[in-house]
Formats: C-alpha cells, sequence, structure tokens
C-alpha cells in the first residue's frame, strides 16, 4: 500500500487539474493516479513517489480527463468511441492497465468496485459532432 507521504505528495501534484472537474470525472482520476501509482511501484526502482515517466503519463492523463467532451457523462476508456490518447501514451496507458488493474481490487477496492459499476451502468455516448 502506498505510504501516507506518497498519497499527499501525489495528490498535491495534480490539484490544479481537479478543480473544475465534476466529481465522477475526480473519482476517474483518483483511479488513474492509483492505478500508476501501483504499475510504477511494481515496475520501476520505488523512490516513495512516481517516477517521472509516470508523472509525466498522470498528467497527460488528467490533461485529457479535463478537456473530454463528454464531461460527467464520460464512459469508460474501454467503451468511448473517442481514443483522445496520442498512440504512444494509449500504449503506456493500457500496460499501466494490465499490470495494475487485477491490483486495483486489493489496493483500492472502492475504486474498483465503482469503476465497474460505471462500467456496467454509464452507457456509452454518441462521439459528439463538431460544428462547422
Amino acid at each position: 500500500m502506498p505510504t501516507r507521504s506518497s498519497r499527499e505528495s501525489l495528490s498535491a501534484s495534480r490539484q490544479p487539474e481537479t478543480i473544475g472537474l465534476p466529481s465522477r470525472l475526480r473519482r476517474e482520476l483518483r483511479t488513474i493516479e492509483a492505478m500508476i501509482h501501483i504499475y510504477c511501484r511494481k515496475k520501476h526502482p520505488y523512490q516513495g513517489k512516481v517516477c517521472p515517466d509516470c508523472q509525466e503519463l498522470l498528467h497527460y492523463a488528467a490533461c485529457r480527463l479535463e478537456h473530454c467532451p463528454f464531461g460527467s457523462n464520460k464512459p469508460t476508456c474501454a467503451r468511448c468511441p473517442i481514443h483522445c490518447y496520442r498512440p504512444a501514451m494509449r500504449e503506456k496507458i493500457r500496460q499501466v492497465m494490465r499490470l495494475a488493474g487485477p491490483w486495483m481490487l486489493l489496493y483500492h477496492p472502492y475504486l474498483c468496485m465503482r469503476h465497474y459499476l460505471d462500467e456496467w451502468l454509464i452507457a456509452p455516448p454518441e462521439r459528439p459532432r463538431r460544428e462547422a
């Protein structure tokens, strides 16, 4: 489990991105943050905080959530009709989710269950159309 100091440093680093987000997207960001933290701890030399590469991925994910056209109606990434991540970042987040997903039930059961409820209950919306 992450130590209190690592949780505080991660929370402090994400505060500016969460100011205008609806509660659903804040929870989604907490879920991604937890997954990245688990991935970094398991794959990289753990130094009490997230490595710079994983911190960059977390910042990128926060920016993507902040600019999501669906807002609080956003489906989970697996069911989203828009692939908003660049291909390289999409591959990184896919690796993170593949490794950290099973561990989420152990380390963060509430976030894990809410994520699955969101996946089952929130219907994937149609792709938003751009106005000409």
